[in-house]
């Protein structure tokens, strides 16, 4: 019966001097300035002070410092004097709450073999400095209605994208409708050069029957051979007026030669100069006119 009561009261001393013992840390909080702006990077000072045996712990990033963030934490070595140990440990936080004060207080905490004890100090405030002494009611806007250039990054994807697809298009009209658009192609320059002679014809002409001389003649004559070798792809202008007659199948052209070689070679004028070079000049309309239809109903 001695025995229970013995270890009942040693119980009972055990928890009466638990809480007496652990009042042996003290523990202080405090920001190095009284205000700040809002998100400004602020260092929250944590001290502890306790006797030697006691294990302590400060907080880490894990711990939840809100309204605060958490920017850095900063320890220093512990200092020990007449059985005193001092602890310390900075925190630089940021605070990001429209609240006029915030308050933070950190804890300390002492660790047991099994359980721990939390020690807190008083909470450190920290005012809001505001940039802004005082926000209007109404906001004024000012007007403006010019507009700024936006500059664009060059899309070489989108592009590339767009060559070759036009390039895929390309190909297959080539392989439908190549030898068509071929045709019509030569067709149309074959027109062209057909202009360009009719122009060079006429000037030749007016020239020819202002003035009937042998340098006119020539011109005359040798506009026409140029335009019939490209159109019969023979060598006109290395025939003679009997070897045109007879590709042609034509033996008037005979006449229409002698009456301009007249003025070449003999100086004389001769007749119908106006006749002649009309009967040349539809010789040659004739065969571009055969010319391009045979190109045109070529398969």
């Amino acid at each position: 019966m001695g025995k229970i009561k013995f270890l009942f009261i040693l119980f009972f001393f055990c928890l009466v001097a638990f809480p007496v013992l652990s009042q042996d840390i003290e523990v202080e909080g405090y920001f190095q300035q009284d205000s700040a702006k809002l998100g400004e990077r602020v260092a929250y000072v944590l001290k502890a002070k306790y006797r030697e045996g006691v294990n302590v712990i400060f907080p880490d990033s894990t711990f939840n410092f809100s309204p605060f963030v958490l920017l850095e934490k900063k320890t220093y070595i512990s200092k020990t004097q007449d059985e005193i140990t001092l602890d310390s440990a900075v925190y630089f936080v940021s605070n990001f709450s429209l609240d006029p004060v915030a308050k933070l207080s950190l804890p300390v905490y002492e660790i047991f073999r099994y359980d721990s004890l939390e020690h807190r100090p008083l909470e450190a405030e920290l005012a809001l400095k505001l940039t802004l002494d005082q926000i209007p009611q109404e906001l004024s806007f000012r007007d403006n209605n010019v507009y700024l250039p936006i500059p664009t990054e060059f899309n070489i994807l989108f592009l590339g994208a767009i060559l070759a697809v036009v390039a895929v298009l390309v190909l297959v009209l080539i392989f439908l409708f190549g030898a068509k658009i071929k045709r019509q192609w030569n067709i149309w320059l074959e027109k062209q050069k057909y202009k360009r002679f009719v122009k060079r014809w006429q000037n030749a002409e007016a020239a020819f029957a202002t003035n009937p001389d042998m340098d006119q003649a020539d011109e005359l004559l040798g506009l026409w051979k140029t335009y019939m070798e490209h159109l019969k792809n023979k060598p006109f202008r290395e025939w003679t007026t009997t070897e045109i007659a007879d590709f042609l199948d034509n033996k008037e052209i005979i006449k229409d030669f002698r009456s301009i070689e007249m003025v070449i070679y003999a100086g004389k004028e001769g007749k119908d100069i106006v006749e002649t070079c009309n009967n040349l000049k539809e010789i040659c309309t004739d065969s571009f006119k055969k010319k391009i239809t045979a190109q045109d109903e070529s398969k």
